[in-house]
């Protein structure tokens, strides 16, 4: 028997927990898995992270990992940070506003998740914390990735490592 996409829950690989989440890209990579089993192979669905994005007009939504009830549900002590950055660096023609929430957890510094607002560029950047989530990565080790710079892309922070640099010593 075989179920996937809409109607199967998936492991959180944050929390542990099994639970609904219907987006596309687990229903495509399921799919996948399913496939190749059914021709022989040999396949299996890790998990997911939970990483979604919107944008209403002009406004970009994004997020990755466990939100705070989420968070409390999971039974883990966190730390948030709240930063407001911008898309590009200041003096760059185009730079807009950009707030990003970063949760992680007491005393371990593990990364839980990620919520971003702003303008464009604003949600492909929570693909740096759900490749972080993924990896298991701790909010000190965010702060040294070695992430792409150039004015008209990012400031010389990414507004993803600034929260993780408040983060860490919320955490700690």
């Amino acid at each position: 028997m075989w179920a996937g996409g809409d109607c199967v829950e998936v492991l959180n690989l944050v929390s542990g927990r099994y639970q609904h989440i219907a987006l596309g890209t687990h229903a495509n990579k399921q799919g996948l898995v399913m496939g190749t089993n059914i021709g022989g192979g040999k396949a299996s669905f890790p998990g997911v992270v939970g990483t979604a994005v919107s944008k209403v007009c002009s406004v970009e939504i994004a997020r990755t990992g466990l939100r705070e009830r989420e968070a409390d549900a999971a039974g883990l002590a966190w730390e948030a940070a709240v930063i407001e950055s911008t898309s590009r660096a200041g003096y760059y023609p185009g730079a807009a506003p950009m707030t990003v929430k970063m949760l992680a957890e007491r005393g371990t510094g593990r990364l839980l998740g990620t919520q971003i607002v702003g303008a464009e560029g604003a949600a492909k950047r929570v693909d740096i914390a759900a490749v972080a989530l993924t990896a298991g990565l701790t909010v000190d080790q965010m702060v040294f990735l070695d992430l792409g710079y150039a004015p008209p892309f990012s400031p010389v922070w990414d507004p993803v490592q600034v929260a993780a640099r408040k983060l860490v010593g919320r955490v700690h």
